[in-house]
């Protein structure tokens, strides 16, 4: 992610309207393989996007959002893989979420998760 992106997700001021949530999801959205535990993250988020939440912005939603801005920032750690060598998934389930991790040589290639 080059330094301009970085700069302007840092810059994202907190949103006043639900259009201006929607927009910052969906960039988010674009980096949700890079970032562990994204759907527990932005979960408080995506919650006051559904028609029967009531729309007012609470402590967990600046939390979600401040957490979700730090995370895009933040220094990619991925190592591209190399599809000619072996992988291992990780995965973690519970009633309430799935998660899991492609490693490659000990080195995390992709993270998914799901609520």
């Amino acid at each position: 992610m080059d330094s301009k992106k970085v700069q302007s997700v840092i810059d994202w001021e907190i949103p006043s309207k639900i259009i201006d949530l929607r927009s910052f999801l969906e960039l988010a959205n674009y980096y949700r393989r890079f970032i562990e535990g994204y759907s527990k993250i932005v979960n408080p988020l995506t919650n006051i996007l559904k028609k029967d939440q009531k729309q007012e912005w609470t402590v967990a939603y600046n939390d979600a959002f401040r957490l979700l801005k730090q995370a895009i920032s933040s220094q990619l750690v991925l190592k591209l893989p190399q599809l000619d060598r072996p992988f291992d998934v990780q995965v973690d389930a519970s009633n309430r979420a799935l998660r899991g991790v492609l490693v490659q040589d000990k080195h995390p290639a992709s993270f998914e998760s799901t609520n």
